[in-house]
């Protein structure tokens, strides 16, 4: 490692929350010689890159900052480098550095260095709100807040898999949501279509999401997880309300999914092009009766199989007073196997604001699941 990597390291760890950035550019201005840093975070909607103190919102597609954070990886125009900072899957944006020379030696240290910065981001965001307050371009409802201060992030990578989720409608989310884990041995994936309007629906998913938390952190089989959360929905509501969720866990070894339907959204596979929807055994949605009985099924990934969950926002989006459809969602699905699950998520999310001409009236949840197979 460099010695201005390390520097900047330092200097992540040392200067206060807040002014990191800051940091980060002194030293770049000693080392380097560049004077102009600037972090540009992506935005709730995954449509813009939000700048952190000044200047414009970068919204085409085309430009250099879109193409670094679309293929992660440093991007030199004329003098001007953009950089992906990103940790683990996670993109939050990128990092625009000025004057950059052309020297293959630099750009990766300056990568190296828009990473460090994406860790020290991941770290510090609980202490502070400068970093999410600069990543949003309209005010947050306040089930929107909590829904995504309640999520694990937006994606993550592993060498057996890769995944990514997003809520619709960003700004104006209630109880649609997903949460996931890994522990190097097993992957847990809970995505929950939830009821109800407002704060209510995201108070009634909250509790959801963290009874299964709860049930996954005490090493409960999944349905006994299901049957906990169940069980605090009944106690609080008593039968009142309920939600609909699909609990998964895939072994990273064997590629072998284990799920529970308590009245899930739809999981759709992508195998060798061809999109099938995945049989479920229906059960009861979670808190609608006391004291659910819950099964679990299993069937077998194949390498390079894509998963997809989506609620019933998706397929039921109208626009012009007619429904997105399933026929529609899987030629759609069918054209994203190439791309990355950010990137089949965030097209897929923007296939429908085009459909409705807007955004979406309804919540939504996308998630989607590369299974690489198991890896030594």
């Amino acid at each position: 490692m460099s010695e201005p990597v390390n520097q900047v390291r330092r200097a992540l760890n040392e200067t206060p929350a807040d002014r990191m950035v800051g940091g980060v550019a002194a030293v770049l201005a000693r080392a380097y010689g560049i004077t102009d840093v600037e972090l540009y975070q992506v935005d709730y909607r995954l449509s813009q890159l939000l700048p952190l103190t000044e200047g414009e919102p970068i919204t085409g597609p085309g430009h250099p900052a879109w193409r670094s954070f679309d293929h992660q990886s440093p991007l030199l125009s004329d003098d001007t480098g953009w950089f992906p900072v990103s940790m683990r899957g996670e993109r939050r944006g990128v990092l625009r550095l000025a004057p950059v020379p052309d020297d293959p030696t630099v750009l990766g240290e300056l990568d190296e260095i828009a990473t460090a910065l994406a860790h020290e981001l991941a770290a510090v965001s609980a202490g502070t709100d400068v970093y999410r307050a600069a990543r949003r371009s309209q005010r947050l409802t306040l089930a929107a807040e909590m829904q995504w201060d309640l999520l694990p992030g937006r994606s993550r990578i592993r060498p057996s898999f890769s995944l990514a989720g997003q809520l619709e409608p960003a700004y104006a989310v209630r109880g649609d949501s997903f949460d996931w884990s890994d522990d190097g041995q097993r992957l847990w994936l809970s995505t929950v279509n939830g009821s109800g309007e407002g704060v209510a629906a995201s108070l009634l998913t909250s509790l959801a999401t963290h009874a299964l938390r709860n049930a996954r952190r005490a090493g409960l089989s999944l349905a006994d997880q299901a049957a906990l959360a169940d069980q605090a929905l009944y106690d609080l509501h008593r039968g009142e309300q309920h939600l609909s969720a699909l609990l998964m866990e895939l072994d990273l070894r064997s590629g072998v999914m284990t799920l529970v339907d308590a009245g899930s959204p739809r999981l759709v596979l992508l195998r060798n092009g061809e999109v099938t929807e995945q049989p479920l055994e229906a059960q009861f949605p979670l808190g609608m009766f006391e004291a659910t009985d819950y099964h679990e099924q299993t069937f077998t990934l194949e390498r390079g199989d894509r998963l997809f969950v989506v609620s019933d926002g998706v397929v039921e989006a109208t626009g012009k007073d007619v429904r997105y459809g399933e026929t529609a969602l899987d030629r759609f699905l069918r054209r994203t196997g190439p791309m990355e699950p950010l990137d089949a998520v965030r097209s897929l999310i923007g296939d429908l604001r085009a459909f409705v001409a807007g955004d979406l009236v309804d919540d939504a949840v996308v998630v989607c699941l590369d299974w690489t197979g198991p890896q030594p």
